[in-house]
């Protein structure tokens, strides 16, 4: 059994809300709305333009190339939305790293070089460039890519994170809210999974868009997840990442605490290797083409718990602390959103061609 390395933090990489234009009001005597100016003609490789700065295709479809599952199989219509997911992610990115500009916010090359070695997972060099090369990248794209990515994770931690405190009167009040659910009538095991299945899933939510559609790919994504879980990557962040249950992939894995009751009524296989894990650990339960990574987080005894117990505290704590972080850091991306001059060409076009599929939009995936 692996041991589990569990993560608390989740920062939210998923699309954000889009701005609405406001009509301006005109006249002495008079009001009236007035229809917002059209969209200054772009090149047909401009996909957005963001306070002047333009992404293009070849952003876009780079950063596909690097989060789509090797080998996945996916319609044009399927391409084009996750294409366009990503755009809403590049265009969030430019406006993080033009703040990160202003707070003069920067990632060293050893950082990367950090970020990069995660990324490999311990894959031998010559096996590390042959997958880069399938996915039509170079080292420098990779590279650029987790400077981007790390400035991002900065400018979230100084603007949002940091701003953020849990004070003992917080833990005690919600203590003192939700006693009873602190109350246990039996044993209960406090658990977090990573599910991956053989199937196309339709409601997909976590935040790379990673879903195995075959048995073969169920099991090589499994085999990557367990690889990187053993070299020490959080499970949380990869549940966020890759996890293929729209329930509970948002909120890391964490599925919360199951009554031994429930347990029991559980499948067999997933139930067998719940009882037998220890605190602390993992293991991997495949059933009917599908695998599940279950990490055992804690075992809690019944009876009342309360804030003398430092798991209590703490778990209050970091939740508090989630949530908290979450709602600021949507704000805080809405805010400097709205406060943006934004323009999507590429939904531009794609509406008024209507669902066509126009030449500006290459929907085939890389091969």
């Amino acid at each position: 059994m692996a041991a589990y390395n569990p993560g608390m933090r989740a920062i939210s990489r998923a699309a954000f809300a889009a701005v609405l234009t406001l009509a301006t009001l005109a006249g002495a005597c008079q009001s009236r709305a007035t229809s917002p100016s059209p969209p200054a003609p772009a090149a047909p490789d401009v996909w957005a333009v963001v306070d002047g700065r333009e992404i293009r295709q070849d952003e876009v479809e780079k950063a596909y190339r690097r989060t789509i599952q090797t080998g996945a199989s996916m319609s044009d219509e399927e391409a084009t939305a996750a294409k366009l997911n990503l755009l809403d992610q590049l265009i969030s990115q430019d406006l993080m790293l033009a703040k990160a500009n202003e707070l003069q916010i920067v990632v060293t090359e050893s950082e990367i070089d950090a970020a990069l070695n995660e990324e490999k997972q311990n894959i031998p060099d010559e096996a590390f460039n042959q997958e880069l090369a399938a996915r039509n990248l170079t080292a420098v794209d990779l590279r650029d890519a987790l400077r981007r990515d790390l400035v991002v994770q900065k400018v979230i931690a100084h603007e949002v994170s940091s701003k953020i405190t849990v004070t003992d009167q917080d833990i005690s009040g919600f203590f003192q809210a939700n006693k009873a659910q602190f109350n246990l009538s039996e044993d209960a095991f406090h658990l977090a999974q990573i599910v991956v299945t053989s199937a196309r899933d339709t409601a997909l939510n976590n935040r790379t868009g990673d879903d195995a559609t075959t048995p073969e790919a169920a099991t090589a994504k499994v085999q990557m997840l367990m690889d990187r879980l053993q070299t020490g990557a959080p499970f949380n962040e990869l549940a966020l990442d890759y996890s293929e249950d729209p329930q509970s992939a948002p909120q890391g894995g964490d599925i919360g605490l199951v009554p031994l009751s429930a347990l029991r009524q559980a499948p067999a296989p997933l139930r067998d290797a719940v009882l037998k894990l220890q605190p602390g650990n993992l293991t991997v339960v495949s059933m009917e083409g599908g695998h599940t990574i279950v990490a055992l987080v804690a075992k809690q005894t019944a009876g009342q718990r309360d804030l003398s117990m430092p798991e209590v505290r703490d778990n209050i704590a970091t939740m508090l602390r989630a949530r908290r972080e979450q709602l600021l850091q949507t704000a805080y991306l809405e805010m400097i959103r709205n406060e943006a001059t934004v323009v999507n060409h590429a939904v531009r076009r794609l509406v008024e061609s209507e669902g066509k599929l126009p030449p500006a939009l290459p929907l085939a995936p890389p091969k």
